[in-house]
């Protein structure tokens, strides 16, 4: 989310991250299957409509199960309604070890933005348990889009981040 906050400043691109979603729904369903179905609705319905304006284009961050075939399938959909319509997609894959990650999880920044991950300790008991269970980095050789790119991000400042992907893609 920070790295597409800094690249919305840079290009003009609006960000959609994936707990603007969660955030609406998670009061009301808690992290339920429930939840998770409207969200990936409410997401695919966002993005059809938003593919179909006259807008520039769009920053989607989420983290993407490797292992999980249904989070394929779902980049897959995403692609195709974007595709569809005439649209380019790039793929950005971050990667930050663990500790990094544990550190960003209690920024201000991300507390502002995802009120679900102020109870710090249950927050960081979620990651945990993901880690254990989702491959959250492509193996080599995993994703074959021209437009892709992968960046280790554990010691660099988002804005460096961003930088980078605006010049590699030329946004």
């Amino acid at each position: 989310m920070t790295v597409g906050q800094e690249l919305e400043k840079l290009t003009g691109l609006k960000l959609f991250h994936n707990h603007m979603t969660i955030e609406l729904l998670q009061p009301f369903f808690g992290f339920s299957d429930e939840m998770w179905n409207l969200s990936q609705l409410f997401r695919t319905e966002i993005f059809r409509t938003y593919a179909k304006s006259d807008e520039y284009g769009m920053i989607f961050t989420f983290i993407w199960a490797f292992n999980k075939q249904e989070d394929w399938d779902y980049v897959e959909t995403i692609v195709d309604i974007f595709q569809r319509e005439g649209g380019e997609v790039y793929f950005v894959e971050l990667q930050a070890d663990v500790e990094e990650r544990i550190r960003r999880n209690r920024t201000t920044n991300r507390l502002e933005h995802k009120p679900s991950k102020r109870d710090v300790e249950a927050s960081e008991e979620r990651m945990m348990a993901s880690i254990d269970r989702l491959r959250m980095n492509t193996k080599d050789g995993e994703i074959n889009e021209k437009n892709y790119i992968k960046i280790d991000n554990s010691e660099l400042e988002p804005h460096v981040v961003a930088e980078r992907i605006r010049k590699t893609f030329d946004l």
